[in-house]
């Protein structure tokens, strides 16, 4: 496993890869890896010959300064989880590699841009396709490879290629969950004891209406799935919605196709996201 800090040494690397015309697949991360991201490498592994990891904590998509300081950097642990993995190449810039100098960045995502995590961190997903372009820039690949989890992330990263037309593959992979339910995610290091019990309601909430949705009308799960969650202390709901899964607007038909139900709560300090597909 090769390990580089500029774009010039990544793709010293990628140009004899793709004379070869192998296939490359990108995983972009922010680092504190867990087994979701494990998981997305493994997939990689099915869509290509090599596998490009990034990792690199983008400050433009941070809407709240003490948030990016707090965010964990355990390079060590996440360089052996890598090679462990089977990763071939770890692309690890510095921030004046990816922003030499200043620049603006402001593209038309679409309507749901502004909706759900949109209306909760003003300008999130600009800073994210920002950096996501830099990333396909530096690497050109085949494919690449992200988390359901950051369903709405998903969504505006494949409209921001849509909109330059970008050749590339973007695959979303199911969401990986610890034993009892808890979505992996790399802000579950700050959850307390009490904490990480009280955050078990949102999976429970999301299987409450997956089990129910055939049989409850949207309004009756939606009050019950908020139920759940209000009452549970430390849990601070931001929203539960059940959505059309392209536009993330309110969905009341439940026999269309592509429903998703998404929920963002703050649990004790730490805000966390979860999703299911309910069709």
């Amino acid at each position: 496993m090769k390990v580089v800090h500029t774009i010039a040494a990544l793709r010293s690397l990628l140009d004899p890869i793709k004379l070869a015309q192998q296939k490359i697949a990108l995983v972009p991360t922010m680092g504190a890896l867990h087994k979701g991201h494990v998981s997305l490498i493994e997939a990689a592994q099915q869509h290509a010959e090599i596998v490009v990891c990034s990792i690199f904590v983008n400050p433009t998509q941070f809407t709240d300064p003490k948030d990016l300081e707090k965010y964990p950097r355990p390079l060590e642990h996440d360089i052996e989880m890598l090679r462990a993995s089977g990763c071939d190449i770890v692309f690890m810039p510095a921030v004046k590699e990816m922003y030499p100098r200043e620049e603006s960045w402001h593209i038309d995502l679409g309507a749901a841009e502004f909706l759900l995590e949109g209306e909760f961190r003003k300008g999130h997903y600009q800073g994210v396709t920002q950096i996501v372009k830099k990333l396909f820039d530096a690497v050109e690949p085949d494919v690449a490879l992200f988390g359901q989890k950051d369903f709405q992330q998903v969504l505006m990263i494949r409209n921001m290629v849509s909109y330059f037309n970008i050749p590339v593959q973007i695959i979303s992979c199911p969401i990986i969950r610890e034993e009892d339910g808890l979505a992996m995610s790399s802000r579950n290091i700050h959850l307390t004891m009490k904490d990480r019990e009280n955050a078990l309601v949102l999976n429970q909430a999301l299987i409450y209406v997956k089990d129910h949705f055939a049989s409850q009308g949207v309004d009756t799960l939606l009050g019950h799935a908020k139920l759940m969650i209000e009452e549970t202390p430390g849990v601070t709901l931001d929203y539960f919605t059940i959505a059309n899964g392209e536009t993330l607007l309110p969905e009341t038909d439940q026999k269309k196709s592509n429903v998703i139900a998404l929920v963002a709560a703050k649990v004790g300090q730490t805000r966390l996201i979860d999703n299911m597909i309910l069709s």
